[in-house]
């Protein structure tokens, strides 16, 4: 296995976002152009998975979180590897190297996770890993939903995760 992880590049954007439509996932290539420039301007990294040279994953790091709680932490964001190639470590490597670019800036890192059932894996990945829940309970859109509150359970309710580096 030939695993390259390296910076998103520009001429990376139309390959993933061709990879996620044959999936048939709506991740556009405007996606893809607007993490590049926001890689240049400083305020996120991208990381990206090449297995033999094709296209397998990616992962980010948004240097400072749109969470309120996650002032000063840095926050994972945007997990992603392809299902054909999961369960060979392609996913554990993106994290790894995710980590430790964060724990060059600081020793404390946030990431968040959906809550239903496409998001398993990733849920058991990240407690694996150390990963603790932030403790203030479901977050929608960014807000903690308060009790008895009813929110519609799609990729912006999410459990928010911390881990010491």
């Amino acid at each position: 296995m030939n695993l390259v992880i390296r910076a998103l590049q520009p001429e990376d954007p139309p390959v993933i976002a061709a990879a996620f439509a044959q999936l048939g996932w709506p991740k556009p290539q405007s996606q893809y152009e607007r993490y590049l420039e926001e890689q240049q301007a400083g305020a996120r990294d991208i990381l990206v998975a090449f297995l033999d040279d094709r296209y397998v994953g990616y992962v980010t790091i948004r240097w400072e979180s749109p969470y309120e709680p996650f002032a000063g932490i840095p926050e994972i964001q945007d997990f992603n590897v392809l299902p054909e190639v999961r369960r060979r470590g392609i996913g554990t490597a993106l994290m790894d190297a995710a980590e430790a670019r964060v724990a060059t800036r600081s020793p404390l890192v946030g990431i968040g996770v959906g809550l239903y059932p496409d998001y398993g894996a990733a849920q058991r990945m990240y407690v694996r890993r150390g990963y603790l829940p932030d403790g203030r309970g479901l977050i929608y859109d960014g807000h903690q939903v308060p009790p008895m509150q009813t929110v519609p359970n799609d990729d912006n309710l999410t459990l928010m995760f911390t881990k010491q580096l």
